[in-house]
């Protein structure tokens, strides 16, 4: 049986059609032994979380067995929100978060969207968590991935030069860290 993988896309228009040439790196760099799994979430602009963790709910219910996770920008924002605020009842063996915003602010919009105190504490137990930004990200500050290191001290941290917001669309790095879970 293959090794289910679980993609969440970042946000923004055009974001899943984006986001599928870093799903296309992963599946090349992980081989036939992982089924990824890349869900088109619809954004609800009413919703304070613009109806994403339902979503990320039920594509995590649509998968068997010991599961990875793997999401982009908002994407990895709002399922690291889902990972603290839910109970999974899936063993999770990784989570693998690429150019994640770190919410703050007192905007009205954002409220939906920011991690509460605390959070790190109720993440999966026995999840290994790894970060990834790329110091040019013209989306997401590279200042933002601090703010994590400070909160999950355990997590993995890389940390590239020059590839942008979209990993130069190649997510091998990624891939080889998934494959020695």
């Amino acid at each position: 049986m293959s090794k289910q993988v679980l993609f969440i896309q970042g946000g923004g228009n055009g974001g899943y059609g984006a986001d599928a040439k870093l799903v296309a790196s992963l599946q090349k760099a992980l081989g036939k032994a992982y089924e990824l799994h890349y869900p088109q979430v619809q954004t609800d602009e009413a919703a304070p979380d613009f109806g994403w963790l339902k979503q990320i709910s039920a594509a995590i219910g649509q998968l068997n067995g010991t599961i990875i996770l793997v999401a982009h920008s908002l994407g990895a924002s709002l399922l690291l929100k889902y990972l603290a605020e839910n109970e999974v009842q899936k063993k999770v063996a990784g989570i693998f978060l690429l150019a994640t915003p770190f919410w703050g602010g007192s905007e009205q919009w954002i409220q939906g969207l920011k991690l509460q105190e605390g959070f790190a504490e109720k993440l999966p137990e026995n999840s290994r968590i790894f970060f990834y930004h790329c110091r040019d990200d013209g989306e997401v500050p590279f200042d933002q991935l601090a703010a994590y290191r400070h909160k999950l001290p355990a997590a993995t941290f890389r940390e590239m030069e020059s590839c942008g917001h979209q990993f130069g669309n190649d997510l091998s790095l990624v891939a080889n860290n998934i494959k020695v879970l």
